[in-house]
Order: C-alpha cells, then sequence, then structure tokens
C-alpha cells in the first residue's frame, strides 16, 4: 500500500536538491500521512489521512 492520503490524494513529490554551487541532485518530499481507523461505508477502516485531513474534520476517527 502506497503512503497516499485515502481523502485528498496527496502523495509524495520528487525534485531536485540545489546546493549552494547549483549542482542538482533527485530528492523526495514525503507526504505527512497517518494510518487512522476512520469509517468507510459504515465500516470500520484502517486507512492513510493527511495530518491537514484530520485537523480541518474532513474525516472523524473512530
Amino acid at each position: 500500500m502506497s503512503r497516499k492520503c485515502y481523502l485528498t490524494g496527496k502523495s509524495p513529490k520528487k525534485g531536485n536538491h540545489v546546493s549552494h554551487a547549483n549542482n542538482k541532485t533527485r530528492r523526495n518530499w514525503g507526504v505527512n500521512v497517518q494510518k487512522v481507523r476512520i469509517l468507510v461505508d459504515g465500516k470500520p477502516k484502517r486507512v492513510y489521512v493527511s495530518a491537514r485531513a484530520l485537523k480541518s474534520g474532513k474525516v472523524t476517527r473512530v
């Protein structure tokens, strides 16, 4: 299972780390997701949800 938000679809992003000398190397930005139990179709399910979705109240924990 990938670390992707069940509600918002947020997933890790890729890009470049750029040094002061303008050297570029690839890097990843992780996404702040928590594995929580939520109600999906009336049944509890354990899924990854982004911290922003939890804070904004888009989902309630079981």
